[in-house]
């Protein structure tokens, strides 16, 4: 891979791993010594990142989240499934790149995939609005939703987005909208759902492709009603107490499946999917393959139904007197 961003708590392993880089720039002529040096080195700094990932704090969990190598929906989709058409447009507005899907197959079968979108660079992030989608990008999903529902296809849905895009254009057509619709939809759509959180899930802007049989998460990511800075900057008036706010929320994903918000947890690679994204993929692929055929067992009425109770059996009410 080309130039490795570090995270600020891996500054213990980036420092072994730049020594490790320098052995090995001498490795032709190196004598046995430097060689069993290296890969004593190597062995310290798998033991290190293992430990390291093992106990992330929320606030570690949220940055590796966001990192800026971490596989994409179209990643997904170019390793995931096979032979992906893009399909663009909701054939009200325009086209919205924060949100790309289309029809695939999985394991040769046909199925449709939507999923947020991010950039890697500073032109990709602007083309996709940081992957917060407008109105339009709603309604493109919302008309996938229905084509998987003609063809009797299942659904594949990736989260990750910070959240809908707040701008004033957003509200002008209808922002709130589109989501409500989305939700209603998807929670009445004859056909399996399964969503996977690969990233970020943040608010509304998730959880609009998200009303799904089989919720998955990636290990490293979060889901949450909001962003851990923007609820400490509402509840503290003080952003820099996001830390608080990550534990409060709830948003990692051991935290989700014991609150029963999800149903599965993805195992990533040591060190996160951004660091062997290919063994990232295949992990999910096969948590894919194996939550559609525990669904495809199902009749409609049964899978509308249980949709309907998963929702509806989330949370807690005391009622006072």
């Amino acid at each position: 891979m080309g130039v490795r961003h570090w995270l600020d708590f891996e500054k213990q392993v980036e420092e072994l791993e730049r020594k490790l880089g320098a052995i090995a720039g001498f490795e032709a002529g190196a004598s046995p010594k430097s060689v069993e040096e290296a890969h004593k080195l190597e062995k310290k700094a798998k033991q290190m990142l293992k430990e390291l990932y093992s106990k992330l704090t929320p606030t570690q969990v949220t940055q590796v989240a966001r990192h800026q190598d971490r596989p994409y929906s179209l990643d997904y989709f170019a390793n995931v499934f096979e032979d992906f058409t893009e399909l663009h447009g909701d054939r009200c507005f325009k086209d919205d790149p924060a949100i790309v899907g289309g029809l695939a197959r999985l394991d040769g079968l046909p199925v449709v995939v939507i999923g947020h979108q991010k950039g890697r660079n500073t032109k990709e992030k602007v083309h996709r609005n940081f992957g917060m989608p407008n109105p339009e990008g709603y309604r493109k999903a919302l008309r996938l939703f229905e084509l998987a529902e003609r063809f009797k296809r299942p659904v594949f849905t990736f989260i990750d987005t910070p959240g809908a895009y707040p701008g004033i254009g957003a509200e002008e057509r209808g922002q709130s909208e589109a989501i409500a619709v989305n939700l209603q939809r998807m929670s009445t759509l004859k056909v399996p759902i399964i969503a996977t959180v690969i990233g970020e899930g943040g608010s509304g802007g998730a959880l609009a492709i998200g009303v799904a049989d089989r919720v998955l998460m990636m290990e490293f990511s979060t889901y949450s009603v909001i962003s851990p800075e923007g609820c400490a900057a509402i509840l503290w008036k003080d952003s820099h107490k996001a830390e608080l706010a990550a534990r409060a929320l709830r948003i990692d994903a051991e935290e989700l499946l014991r609150l029963r918000v999800i149903d599965r947890i993805v195992k990533e690679p040591v060190g996160g999917a951004h660091r062997e994204p290919d063994a990232a993929c295949k992990n999910l692929k096969g948590a894919l393959v194996g939550a559609l055929k525990e669904l495809s067992a199902l009749t409609i009425e049964d899978l509308v139904a249980g949709r309907y109770e998963k929702f509806r059996n989330m949370g807690v009410f005391n009622v006072g007197r």
